[in-house]
């Protein structure tokens, strides 16, 4: 009874993971294609930069902001139909190498040493510099920052602005809201930003207060960037001459811009405000279904090829058990992270797939938990008493037929606390997925941050939701334990 029970769960779990990886790879495609009229463009972009581009969390979770806008006018100039994907600002100019996205706007400034690897438009906003820091300091120049710690945005033009002065530690963070985090809980004297993003900050945050820094002082104007040779650059650039000529550009900068350089600073609040999330909710809640979504992919895949690979150890062949030897040892002494990185931006350029971020995370996390869920698998099926495999040899029984009636399935009871520890490993490490823009819980949480500049309430929600999650997993374990417990 107990062996026909797991038996059709091995079955089912492998019938899952099948389909949910076919999902996947379908779900999410973001690939860039190449331009025509009539056909789409991808643009990159880091949506926690408000005004210029940011989540609509409370409404239909769109991105929205100035260089939205623009671009929107632009492809519709041209005929294309236009598609936006995101990612950490840091992420965004391997993306263009890559040919994941067809351009890029995220306020980025065209420096010299950004022009070696992509190409520029022509300068659509020129913006200013300015110094974030807590009101009671209020730090008016670059000369009283000397000696003082300051944060900027990796990847950023802020970090040459701060990158010949002395006696000074410099914290680089991939996100604005993390840099205001820091200043507020003390880890910063003062952050380096773009001057509409400090009005909107300080628009919210009573303690804090910016000052600007002379226009000399990191001057680069924000332009398009596109690869090396790219069509679109001259087709971009005309129509931005005409939004020059006719007054659009200027309208929509006007949209963007007139309030929220004029927005009165809130009254300073103690405590938590937990009441300002309530529109956001339905969005948060959201992202707990691609967090589980993902988690389930990613723990069927582990446990199908963790198993496969754990047969290969015990295998006569030897070539089999090198291989999993190497396979392990490979995947288990590397980090997480890299190998997540390494699958989304290294496959696009080595076989000319644009791989789905969410199946790009999928495959990295369930390659990377086979590794060590073979080990797991492998001692499980070696705790199986010998007996057992020589009496089914001496009557007859195939091998094949043993293994999957006979020893994984006692091997499965044998190690089902681990494999719930491995389940709640990954559900925790789902938020890993995060830094290539994959929409999870921890994503939405910080896009949330960013629009409503709230420091912990978005991160504590999310912490709520991830142990409520695991609650219920080991609850579930507990269930389907007792269950396998009472088919003996």
């Amino acid at each position: 009874m107990r062996n026909q029970f797991a038996r059709r769960l091995i079955v089912s779990l492998v019938c899952a993971v099948l389909l949910a990886g076919c999902w996947l790879a379908f779900a999410e495609r973001t690939e860039a294609a190449e331009p025509g009229p009539g056909k789409t463009i991808v643009m990159g972009t880091s949506p926690d930069y408000p005004p210029y581009e940011s989540v609509d969390a409370a409404g239909g979770g769109e991105i929205v902001g100035l260089d939205i806008d623009i671009a929107k006018h632009i492809a519709d100039k041209l005929g294309y139909k236009l598609q936006i994907a995101g990612s950490d600002f840091d992420g965004l100019i391997a993306a263009l190498q890559s040919r994941r996205v067809d351009f890029v706007m995220s306020g980025m400034s065209a420096t010299e040493e950004r022009r070696k690897s992509v190409d520029f438009s022509d300068i659509y906003y020129n913006a200013r510099n300015t110094i974030v820091s807590l009101e009671k300091f209020s730090y008016a120049s670059l000369d009283e920052l000397k000696g003082k710690r300051i944060g900027v945005q990796l990847g950023s033009t802020q970090e040459s602005v701060v990158a010949d002065m002395k006696d000074t530690q410099i914290t680089k963070l991939s996100k604005i809201p993390d840099l205001m985090q820091s200043l507020k809980a003390d880890r910063i004297d003062a952050a380096i930003v773009e001057d509409a993003v400090a009005a909107g900050y300080v628009g919210t945050n009573a303690d804090l207060h910016f000052e600007m820094i002379p226009a000399e002082v990191g001057g680069e104007g924000y332009a398009i960037a596109f690869p090396k040779g790219s069509p679109l650059t001259a087709e971009f650039n005309g129509v931005l001459r005409d939004m020059k000529s006719d007054g659009t550009l200027q309208a929509i900068i006007d949209k963007w811009f007139g309030t929220e350089k004029d927005a009165e600073p809130s009254a300073a609040t103690s405590g938590l405000n937990f009441k300002r999330l309530e529109p956001y909710a339905g969005y948060l809640l959201r992202g707990t279904y691609v967090t589980l979504l993902f988690t389930f992919v990613s723990a069927l895949f582990g446990f199908v090829w963790g198993a496969i690979l754990s047969l290969f150890k015990i295998s006569n062949v030897a070539p089999l058990r090198w291989f999993s030897t190497v396979y392990t040892s490979v995947f288990r002494g590397t980090p997480l992270l890299l190998q997540l990185l390494l699958i989304y931006y290294a496959v696009p350029q080595l076989f000319g797939y644009t791989i789905p971020a969410l199946l790009a995370a999928g495959l990295a996390f369930g390659l990377n938990s086979a590794a060590y869920l073979s080990e797991t698998i492998r001692g499980g099926i070696l705790a199986v008493d010998k007996g057992q495999r020589e009496a089914a040899l001496a009557l007859g029984i195939p091998y094949r037929t043993m293994m999957a009636s006979i020893i994984l399935p006692q091997a499965i009871k044998n190690i089902l606390p681990a494999l719930v520890n491995e389940c709640v490993a990954l559900l925790k490490e789902s938020s890993l997925v995060s830094v290539i823009a994959v929409a999870d819980l921890l994503f939405r949480a910080s896009v949330i941050r960013a629009n409503t500049f709230l420091a912990f309430e978005p991160l504590i929600a999310a912490g709520a939701i991830y142990y409520v999650l695991v609650l219920i997993l080991t609850s579930l374990a507990r269930l389907l334990e007792r269950r396998m417990r009472r088919s003996d």
